[in-house]
């Protein structure tokens, strides 16, 4: 390693390779940060091994997040970041799925995961099993699509408002009230050719 705030994570690295190896596909350290992808299959038996292992002890759920690639057939990654406090470490799990298939809930073993895997949900429409509550967490429960993906429209399909005459709030489809603009994305010192008015003269 090329200082000494790698080595305490390659000794970890190292560690979790002699002990459950066979549940890793991947590990690797960059930036500072260990990162570890796992199976769908393999991710509960991991991450109590990462809580329950006197060696690790990473008793904290700091995040679950997720990120969303069209191009891939398993599109959406969930990234879980977890704590230890006692090994003043932290460390990355991966785990892979796609709009269907569901990924195991870790509320058994971090009940502080509920409202990360709620959002996952909402914003991605991840799916998970043994999940006590999965239901939308940031949007309205009739709320059409996932907002975090990277095919739904920036503009979304409803847009709200206050009805004064209903006195309720309405749901209505999205009107687009100006024409989209042509951008040639261009830098504005090329591409276009400005020139002086018309009869004006060029002052020296």
């Amino acid at each position: 390693m090329d200082n000494g705030i790698d080595e305490p994570l390659a000794e970890l690295s190292s560690y979790l390779g002699d002990e459950i190896g066979g549940q890793i596909a991947h590990a690797q350290i960059a930036k500072g940060e260990l990162t570890i992808t796992v199976g769908r299959d393999e991710l509960i038996e991991v991450l109590r091994f990462l809580r329950d292992d006197g060696q690790t002890q990473f008793v904290c759920i700091i995040d679950i997040c997720g990120v969303d690639y069209p191009e891939r057939a398993e599109r959406f990654e969930l990234v879980y970041h977890l704590l230890s406090p006692k090994q003043n470490l932290r460390v990355r799990i991966k785990v892979s799925t796609d709009a269907e298939t569901p990924v195991p809930s870790v509320t058994a073993i971090y009940p502080g995961a509920d409202w990360f895997e709620r959002e996952a949900y909402d914003m991605y429409g991840v799916l998970f099993t043994g999940h006590p509550d999965l239901r939308r967490l940031l949007t309205d429960y009739g709320f059409d699509g996932h907002p975090l993906r990277k095919d739904f429209p920036v503009t979304g399909y409803v847009e709200v408002r206050y009805d004064d005459e209903a006195k309720r709030v309405v749901y209505e489809p999205v009107n687009l009230r100006q024409e989209y603009r042509d951008f040639d994305f261009l830098s504005p010192w090329e591409g276009v050719e400005y020139g002086l008015p018309e009869g004006a003269k060029d002052q020296k």
